[in-house]
């Protein structure tokens, strides 16, 4: 064995001499018992994957002398033990390897070492919509309808998992990825190859966060990067800073998990915590438990940290036992974490280690709270969103603001459903989604809900019918305790049936609105509202009907279903009026956190686990009936509309080619501020007057066929056609919001795509101006293959979100950064300049670069390319070329 320190190498238990593991504690230095629990955790992965080659020994002191370090930039490399992925990041994932077999093929190498190395799981989450909903078989409508959309991308998923060794993939129907990977997948520590070694994961999903509740590290990365991490590269990344988020105090009686995380969101978003780890302490994470620590940690992406680590403690160990774990590796598990020093007890402060800064909240300040109306940060407590809205209504286009003019704040159309008159206004709630892993995988909110539901039933409540309500639950567990503490059936009396296991409306899968609700909104201009218990509320993402949509807790996704309005006072207003005349208030009908308690207590039991995920891989028996070829090789079929090889490869050559200056690229796009990856490469509806629509209606496909973008992912020429074409987009050079731009040569406006391709024939390169936080929101690597098969060449940004950075970087593209206290005002750039980017031939990370300009100006930039590994990648065109090139040669 080549690692230089084997020397600490030892076996757990005497009796078993064959299962070992690095003693960190055998280290003998002073400096890891300092360290925080997330740091020892890279430590124990440089230490195990050290070679000398991919890991050095210079990497484990650094790690080591964390506290010095974290300040100084360095660059560390990180083997994660897993990485997870979802469907709509993981069928752009498996057509690049069936692709990249191709070209390896091509240069002459072996195709079959384009193989997953490290162990990867993709769960089929994302493809199930709300066509169905309020209906008994709304559950077996909407997944038939799956089936019938998606099943030559599930055939293409269940070829992959035989082609590759490795690759695990978990069967539509079964739930959320971040839900089953918390209740079945994550194993806290690893047993694999006759060592013990702390569980880690990467995932193609920004919330892959949510595990570092349980005490396994993680976090989300670009496609590209896990395609890399599969085929055995470690992530380089910056050593990073710890913020140690110390949690005191009791929650109130009526405050759930929910409004806890919503309020932690907003309060690290101040701090500032991008790129940074946050680590919980303190005596208030003992009264959390593993389903609340998820439910914050799932949240990461919103707050911008890297990840949200919850160390293991002895409730962690507890949720193993619960959630039906094998006993025995329990056991293990934590006699390991005793042995490495990785346990932790919240209460007993002489265990908190070393953190960059520390800041606190006491959880007894936390009050019932949403976020919006377009932006998961945007804390709004329940008490003033009445008024909050209202001032929304009328402020000026933004985060916050409609400019909804004075006049028409109390609009009101009238409009028909199923032979009954309604009325619509500002704030009328249209679609109520109890949805995505964040809250469904929380009992406590999960049977909050289902007894709020039974209160409001039995006072009398309804919800109004063309209200689009709707569960999918994370998990099958969920529907098997709410139906057996009774409350399922009020839940289905409400309108809120199980409509399908996955994200549905989380990630802009909620079907279709009633035709004449589409119209009254229409007729209107009205601000409709979608309340839902997620995790994402970006314009357009949820519905392109809903200009105003609320993350909440699931009870209170109820509460305002059944008030139909956004614009209600809870303390003042009643819910509802019952056939006998009487107010009820949602006060009347809020259950206390010791009922929801016990009713836990009682029914949330292993064997429930146990007998959902025995079955996982098998249960779905339209899965099971798909007939795949055994072929390593995969035959593209040119007639698909979902999956296609892509273009990235062509004319590639074991040569590597000089990067060039940029001369005279017109800008495409000129941005503000937080576009988000939803914005760059939207995963809803196919708008029917799109460049992909034209496409797809070309290739003999009606709009009942079109499906989502993010379920073409597969498909290149779908996916360039819908690159920025997110109907909420707002590009400086339009006077109003749409998928535009101006074609500056010829001075017409024209679709994104269509001035594009006119850039392309001409031979002029294209790159993209932005404000802070670009590409925030989704890990979404189309946000970056779609702007580089448009022909952009460089983004230049004030700011950046990690992986949507990671991404570019991955594809070849050039993430410009402006200088301190520079942007496009303060340098006078209108967009319209055609701007020539010097690239020097010895490039250095993070280094200045010059721009200069048709008109005579020039100032410099900062190239985002932040360590030696990116640049590597650059030289070669992309991390994709570079692994092609390496298993080819």
């Amino acid at each position: 064995m080549s690692n230089p320190f084997v020397q600490i190498v030892e076996p757990l238990d005497p009796k078993q001499p064959l299962k070992k593991f690095f003693n960190l504690s055998k280290l003998e230095d002073v400096r890891y018992a300092h360290l925080p629990f997330s740091i020892r955790i890279l430590l124990e992965a440089a230490i195990r994957n050290c070679d000398e080659f991919l890991v050095k020994k210079g990497d484990v002191e650094n790690i080591l002398n964390w506290k010095v370090m974290q300040h100084k930039n360095v660059e560390v490399p990180f083997k994660p033990a897993r990485v997870i992925l979802q469907d709509f990041t993981g069928v752009p994932a498996v057509v690049d390897f069936a692709a990249m077999r191709d070209a390896v093929k091509k240069l002459g190498g072996d195709p079959e070492k384009i193989n997953p190395i490290c162990p990867a799981d993709l769960v089929i989450d994302h493809s199930i919509q709300v066509d169905f909903n309020r209906q008994p078989d709304s559950l077996q409508k909407n997944q038939e309808l799956e089936f019938e959309r998606n099943k030559e991308r599930f055939e293409f998923l269940k070829w992959g998992s035989q082609a590759f060794k490795n690759l695990r993939i978990i069967p539509p129907g079964s739930g959320i990825i971040h839900q089953v990977n918390l209740e079945y997948l994550a194993r806290v520590v690893m047993d694999q190859d006759g060592y013990y070694y702390p569980d880690s994961v990467v995932g193609t999903d920004s919330h892959t966060t949510m595990i570092d509740g349980l005490g396994v590290l993680g976090w989300g990365v670009g496609g590209i990067e896990a395609e890399a991490v599969m085929l055995g590269q470690p992530i380089s990344m910056v050593l990073p800073e710890v913020v140690g988020y110390k949690l005191v105090g009791n929650p109130q009686p009526l405050v759930t998990s929910t409004d806890i995380v919503l309020t932690i969101t907003k309060h690290l978003r101040q701090v500032g915590v991008v790129g940074k780890f946050v680590e919980f302490f303190g005596p208030g994470v003992a009264q959390l438990s593993i389903a609340d620590r998820a439910t914050i940690a799932n949240m990461c992406p919103e707050y911008g940290a890297t990840a949200a680590y919850f160390p293991v403690d002895d409730i962690s160990i507890g949720y193993l036992v619960q959630t039906g774990r094998d006993k025995e590796k329990v056991m293990c598990t934590k006699k390991y974490l005793e042995a490495v020093g990785m346990l932790r007890d919240f209460t007993n402060s002489s265990q908190d280690p070393d953190f960059t800064q520390v800041v606190e909240l006491d959880l007894h300040t936390v009050v019932p709270c949403c976020s919006g109306p377009k932006r998961p940060q945007d804390k709004v407590a329940v008490s003033d969103m009445k008024k909050d809205f209202e001032t929304c209504l009328g402020a000026k286009q933004g985060f916050k603001g409609f400019q909804i003019a004075p006049d028409q704040h109390n609009s009101i159309v009238k409009f028909n459903f199923e032979g009954h008159d309604f009325e619509l206004t500002h704030g009328s709630v249209v679609i109520a989604a109890i949805t995505s892993c964040t809250n469904t995988s929380n009992p406590s909110v999960m049977l909050g809900a289902g007894l709020l539901a039974k209160k409001a039933v039995e006072a009398g409540l309804t919800v109004k019918p063309y209200i689009k309500t709707s569960l999918s639950p994370g998990s099958g567990v969920v529907t098997y305790y709410l139906r057996e503490s009774g409350v399922m059936r009020y839940l289905s009396q409400l309108g809120f049936d199980v409509v399908g296991y996955g994200c549905m409306t989380c990630i802009g899968n909620s079907g279709p609105l009633p035709e004449s609700v589409v119209e009254a909104i229409t007729q209107g201009d009205l601000v409709a509202v979608g309340v839902l218990s997620g995790n994402r509320n970006f314009e357009g993402r949820v519905h392109p009907n809903t200009r105003a949509n609320y993350l909440a807790s699931p009870p209170l996704v109820i509460a305002y279903a059944i008030a139909g309005t956004i614009r209600i006072d809870f303390e003042k207003e009643p819910l509802g009026i019952n056939a006998l005349g009487k107010k009820i208030f949602l006060r009347d009908i809020w259950p206390t956190r010791n009922e929801i308690q016990a009713v836990e207590r009682q029914f949330v039991i292993p064997g429930m686990f146990k007998e959902v995920y025995e079955k996982i891989e098998t249960v779905n028996k339209a899965w099971n009936a798909l007939d795949v070829p055994s072929d390593k090789l995969y035959t593209w079929n040119p007639k698909s509309t979902y999956i296609k090889s892509p273009p990235f490869f062509d004319g590639l050559t074991l040569a590597l080619q000089t990067p060039k200056t940029i001369e005279g690229a017109y800008v495409l796009l000129s941005f503000g501020d937080s576009v988000t990856t939803d914005h760059i490469s939207p995963a809803g509806n196919i708008a029917r007057n799109s460049p992909a629509a034209r496409y797809l209606t070309s290739r003999g496909l009606t709009p009942r066929e079109f499906n989502s973008y993010g379920s073409r992912r597969g498909n290149d020429a779908v996916m360039a056609r819908g690159t920025f074409a997110n109907i909420r987009l707002v590009n400086k050079f339009i006077d109003k919001q749409g998928p535009q731009t101006i074609h500056f040569p010829s001075g017409e406006t024209l679709d994104v795509f269509d001035a594009a391709e006119r850039y392309k024939q001409a031979g002029h390169p294209l790159i993209v101006l932005a404000g802070k936080e670009y590409g925030a929101g989704s890990s979404r690597d189309w946000a970056a293959k779609g702007p580089f098969l448009l022909g952009v060449k460089a983004v230049l940004a004030e700011s950046y979100e990690r992986i949507h950075r990671s991404n570019l970087v991955g594809m070849g593209v050039i993430p410009l950064q402006y200088l301190p206290g520079e942007d496009a005002g303060t340098l006078g750039l209108t967009g319209r300049e055609r701007y020539t980017i010097i690239i020097p031939e010895n490039l250095k990370p993070q280094m200045n670069v010059q721009i200069k300009l048709d008109t005579g100006k020039t100032f410099n930039a900062i190239m985002r390319f932040d360590t030696d590994v990116e640049l590597t990648y650059f030289h070669n065109g992309g991390i994709l070329n570079y692994m092609i090139r390496k298993m080819a040669s």
